[in-house]
């Protein structure tokens, strides 16, 4: 079965409209709610959501399709995404629910569905979900006896903080700390300060005022700028940049640099070697990690081993291969085991300042061996999204890109899983050079598809 509705997290688009509406989200409820209920026993689902104002749209449609099913709703309000799949888990809920774009701009909006392991769903059933939704619905409706109820969970952020806190040693404090951290207007400006004051840190919190419209609005991972200014001017350790629901992030060195997912990467990685913390030496990472990643874990016997874009393919990796780390350089940072194969802004963040702590050493020196190759991103605005390999000037175009570029380079083209974009990525040794490729390829796929699809 084919998915149209869910992509490559979950469901989005823009607010209000297809596929981003009241009525497909309470057709998801709906279809979700039947799918997982199995069973005598009473089914719940924790639902939670960022900032973003047209989370008080979603919010009522999900919980209305869910109680019609049967299902009792469990609201546990703004909070980060990890924090939804931890309670989804610790309520023995049978599915959780994040109403969330992470790090899009506040006019859109998603829906991401977790099982009652906490996992992101897999493709399989997401498309019978969206079969179901298709499909008319009304013969599954619970009676009038067994509708579901909806209660709001009061102390969730306190469960969340609590249940972070309590991974970071007793033995050592974050005293004597200054710590900055940008929450994005987001899922975690009321968590993500105070998790780190009550750890001993002196911290600042940037952008914690959300107000449904400023969510990611030039500030978070996507634009630290305002974060490596604040960390310059007031001296501090650490800078901590957020998503919109804190399931990524990207740090701040006490210079002023920006580390982002492979760096931190290889950091954590060369921590655990360096002192014998794993049995098995390798990684996970996206096609979108650097060179640099491979060279800076191989100088110390770590292999890379590489999977498709996206936070859920690398924690499949990780489960199936039993391996303790995993990320994408957009700060995705997952843990294996150690963290229930989550993706966490916050626990990723801890986990680097626990390295600090124990090396006593600067975040500065302890990225220092990640050296990236220039890297250039370009994103073509497309009508559609044919299948590459049906533009054969195109493909022609990247061999020649390869060729020249031999083992000290590569080309990667994607189409975006949640927005109308096609993403053209170049990467070698001369920035100027890479720049002018990718331009050149982009220029190029963008004439194709307007060819194909008589846009242009």
């Amino acid at each position: 079965m084919n998915r149209k509705l869910f992509g490559t997290d979950g469901i989005r688009g823009t607010a209000n409209s297809e596929p981003m509406t009241a009525d497909i989200a309470l057709r998801v409820g709906m279809a979700a709610g039947r799918h997982f209920t199995r069973g005598a026993h009473r089914h719940r689902v924790v639902i939670g959501k960022d900032t973003r104002l047209s989370g008080y749209m979603i919010e009522p449609a999900l919980t209305s399709g869910f109680v019609s099913m049967g299902m009792d709703v469990i609201l546990v309000g703004p909070l980060p995404t990890p924090a939804v799949a931890m309670l989804t888990r610790s309520l023995r809920a049978d599915l959780g629910v994040m109403i969330s774009a992470s790090h899009n701009p506040y006019e859109d909006n998603g829906i991401k569905l977790f099982g009652p392991d906490a996992y992101k769903l897999s493709d399989e059933v997401e498309a019978e979900i969206e079969c179901r939704m298709a499909a008319d619905m009304s013969g599954d409706f619970a009676s009038p006896a067994r509708l579901g109820r909806a209660l709001r969970l009061d102390d969730a952020q306190g469960r969340y903080t609590e249940h972070v806190k309590q991974t970071y040693p007793k033995a050592l404090t974050l005293d004597g700390l200054k710590v900055v951290v940008d929450c994005a207007n987001g899922a975690a400006s009321h968590v993500g300060p105070r998790l780190f004051e009550q750890l001993g840190a002196k911290v600042t919190a940037l952008f914690a005022e959300p107000d449904g419209l400023n969510i990611n609005e030039g500030c978070g991972s996507t634009h630290p700028a305002a974060l490596q200014r604040c960390v310059r001017e007031a001296g501090v350790d650490l800078g901590i940049a957020l998503d919109g629901d804190a399931d990524r992030c990207l740090l701040v060195d006490e210079t002023g640099e920006l580390v982002h997912g492979d760096g931190i990467l290889t950091l954590l990685a060369r921590h655990a070697v360096e002192n014998d913390a794993w049995s098995d030496t390798r990684v996970v990472a996206t096609v979108m990690s650097n060179r640099g990643l491979h060279r800076a874990l191989r100088e110390v016997g770590v292999e890379v081993v590489t999977v498709g874009v996206g936070d859920r393919r690398v924690s499949e990796a990780l489960r199936r291969e039993e391996l303790p780390l995993g990320g994408e350089q957009s700060g995705h940072i997952i843990f294996g085991a150690e963290n229930h194969h989550v993706g966490d802004g916050l626990y990723t963040a801890l986990r680097v300042l626990r390295v600090m702590r124990e090396s006593d050493r600067p975040l500065s020196a302890l990225a220092s061996p990640y050296r990236p190759f220039p890297q250039v991103l370009v994103n073509v605005p497309v009508a559609s999204k044919p299948d590459f390999s049906l533009l054969p000037s195109v493909e022609a175009a990247v061999h020649r890109i390869e060729d020249e570029l031999a083992e000290d380079g590569r080309v990667l083209l994607r189409y975006s899983g949640t927005e109308s974009l096609a993403r053209v990525m170049v990467e070698g040794p001369d920035a100027g050079r890479i720049r002018v490729l990718a331009d050149e390829l982009a220029a190029l796929l963008g004439d194709e598809i307007g060819v194909a699809d008589g846009s242009r």
